[in-house]
C-alpha cells in the first residue's frame, strides 16, 4: 500500500533526500498535496521536484505554501520578484556562490526555515550539490560531547572568510557596496519546532566561536564538529537537470554546491522561506 495518496516518493539515500514525482509546483495544488509534500520534507529533510517549468512568480507562490518568502540579506533579487535571487556563476569566475558547507544565513537572529532552489541553466558536467543531515550529526556524538554542547551558544557571522569570499563575484558583478557584518548567537543544540528532534546547529560557513569564548579557545571543538557533521554517511548528492527544484529544511541540514565546472555558466533561482 502506498504511503502517500497524491505523490510518489523515491529516497535517494538512507541519510536524507527524496525525489517527489507527480507534482506540478507551478499549479494551484490542493492542500492535501501540500500536506503530503510537507510530511515528506520533514521526514527526508531535502526533497527534489524534477521537470518543473515555472516563472519566478510561480516559484514564489509555491514557497508561500510553506512559509513566508524573504529577501536575501546580501544579494539583490530580481526586479519584479525581489525574494527570488538569481544565483549565477559565469565561466570566468573562480568562486561559486555559497561554495562551502553551510546552513543558510545563520548569522540572522531568525534564520530561514528552508529554501527553494530551481535550476535554470546547468553546466554539461559537474555542479552537483551535497546535503548533510544534522540530526544524525548530533545523534552520533558521544554522550560527553552532547552534554558539553547543550549549554553553549555559537556566534555566527556573515563575515567569516570562506562565506564572504564565495559572495565576492556576485557583489562585484552587481557593483554592490561591501555589506554590513551581521552576527547572531544561537544554541549549538537546537530542537526542531516541528519534529521535536535535536539538531547540531554549527556550520563551517558562518560559525566563528562559542559565546563567552575566544576564537582560539573555540577552534578545536568547532573544527572537530565541522569534520564530524559532514561525514559521508550523513550526506546525499544531487545531480541537477534544467527544471529540477530542491527544497531543504534549513533547521536540520547543511549543503555544499560543488565548484567543479570552471569555464561553464550555471544559473539557479533561489527563494528563502521564513
Amino acid at each position: 500500500m502506498a504511503e502517500y495518496d497524491h505523490i510518489a516518493v523515491e529516497p535517494i539515500s538512507t541519510a536524507l533526500g527524496a525525489v517527489i514525482q507527480g507534482v506540478d509546483c507551478a499549479s494551484e495544488l490542493p492542500q492535501s498535496v501540500i500536506d503530503e509534500v510537507r510530511a515528506v520534507w520533514l521526514k527526508h529533510l531535502v526533497v527534489f521536484f524534477p521537470d518543473q517549468v515555472m516563472t519566478p512568480e510561480q516559484q514564489l507562490a509555491f514557497a508561500r505554501r510553506f512559509g513566508k518568502p524573504a529577501e536575501y540579506p546580501m544579494v539583490q533579487g530580481l526586479d519584479e520578484t525581489p525574494e527570488v535571487v538569481a544565483v549565477v556563476k559565469l565561466p570566468h569566475e573562480q568562486y561559486n556562490f555559497g561554495g562551502i558547507w553551510h546552513a543558510d544565513t545563520t548569522y540572522l537572529q531568525v534564520p530561514p526555515i528552508g529554501a527553494l532552489l530551481l535550476a535554470r541553466e546547468i553546466p554539461p558536467v559537474g555542479g552537483d550539490t551535497l546535503f548533510a543531515n544534522m540530526y544524525m550529526a548530533y545523534e552520533t556524538l558521544s554522550e560527553g560531547m552532547k552534554q558539553m554542547l547543550t549549554e553553549l551558544k555559537v556566534v555566527q557571522s556573515s563575515a567569516k572568510a570562506g562565506a564572504a569570499r564565495s559572495r565576492a563575484d556576485r557583489l562585484e558583478a552587481a557593483s554592490a557596496p561591501e555589506p554590513d557584518v551581521l552576527e547572531a548567537a544561537h544554541p549549538v543544540v537546537r530542537i526542531h519546532p516541528e519534529t521535536g528532534r535535536k539538531t547540531l546547529f554549527v556550520n563551517y560557513g558562518h560559525s566563528v566561536r562559542f559565546q563567552g569564548m575566544t576564537e582560539e579557545e573555540s577552534e578545536p571543538v568547532l573544527s572537530y564538529l565541522f569534520r564530524h557533521q559532514t561525514r559521508p554517511e550523513f550526506t546525499c548528492r544531487f545531480q541537477w537537470a534544467v527544471g529540477s527544484m530542491a527544497m531543504w529544511d534549513n533547521r536540520c541540514t547543511q549543503h555544499n554546491p560543488i565548484n567543479d565546472y570552471h569555464g561553464f555558466r550555471r544559473e539557479m533561482h533561489r527563494v528563502s522561506i521564513n
